[in-house]
């Protein structure tokens, strides 16, 4: 005889039939570990509302945040990498490529698209970590250079907002060509007179920390993000030493002088068209 007895109430649903929550409908807060439900992220622009912590998004996320009523015209959307050095290392850069355009739907680690943000024009280019962790690869300096040509074709200011673990190996000096092309085409945005705002997001780090992501007219990052050249395992490895709390932080950068400051997400937006107003009329 069995040892319990089931009454008639309660659930009955057969294991069969039960159904699991779709995935990406809870996350969970990295700080907090709170749960967090998708509509309350969407709401909060993806920052828990326990603890402020701002969660990972990409260039979806961001135009929806930054662009009126998330209308814009995606800019150079067609381009994606060759495979010039025919690079192999545990498996084919084709390979890798192809992985990431399915697991991605991207072309590439970058978006560019140009849309009205508080009634203002604004033309922005994000990175996306997702696509073989935001690296800069030479189909990233070419949509950054043909969006500075095009912001100073149309007179529209230039947001450039980073996230990347910095050059693409797997194209070796193609990649780090791009550190030079893009400042140069920085350059000619500033002889324009046309402000150009650097957005780093975490991580910033590398070849994009040594080049566009530290020229803007202004430099700003989220709270909590990572800014550095080189990550912090390797720096302590390499001097030895145990480093400052909150090292490479935004706060520790904002600190020593390499910020101009930081803006919470839910109020970048309002920050960003404010200056644009402050400083640039067309």
């Amino acid at each position: 005889m069995a040892w319990f007895k089931r009454e008639k109430k309660g659930i009955f649903t057969s294991t069969e039939d039960k159904k699991e929550a779709p995935d990406g409908i809870w996350n969970k807060c990295p700080q907090c570990k709170k749960p967090l439900h998708y509509a309350e992220q969407v709401e909060h622009k993806y920052v828990c509302q326990y603890c402020s912590y701002h969660l990972r998004i990409g260039s979806k996320e961001y135009f929806s945040i930054l662009f009126d009523d998330n209308q814009f015209t995606e800019l150079f959307a067609n381009l994606k990498s060759g495979d010039p050095l025919n690079f192999s290392d545990s498996k084919k850069y084709t390979e890798r490529l192809a992985e990431s355009y399915t697991k991605t739907g991207l072309n590439d680690a970058i978006r560019s698209g140009h849309g009205k943000i508080n009634g203002a024009d604004l033309v922005v280019a994000c990175m996306d970590f997702s696509f073989i962790g935001g690296s800069m690869g030479s189909v990233v300096g070419e949509k950054i250079a043909r969006s500075i040509d095009y912001s100073i074709e149309h007179k529209i200011p230039f947001l450039l907002i980073s996230k990347s673990g910095g050059a693409r190996m797997m194209e070796a000096a193609f990649s780090l060509m791009q550190m030079a092309k893009t400042s140069a085409k920085l350059a000619l945005l500033s002889k324009a007179g046309i402000p150009y705002i650097s957005l780093m997001t975490d991580p910033t780090t590398g070849g994009v920390t040594a080049s566009y992501a530290m020229l803007g007219d202004i430099n700003i990052a989220e709270p909590g993000a990572l800014i550095g050249f080189a990550g912090p395992r390797v720096i302590k490895e390499t001097i030895k030493k145990d480093l400052p709390k909150g090292f490479q932080t935004s706060e520790f950068v904002l600190e020593h002088g390499f910020l101009d400051f930081i803006v919470d997400r839910r109020e970048m937006k309002d920050k960003l068209s404010t200056f644009i107003k402050m400083v640039y009329t067309n």
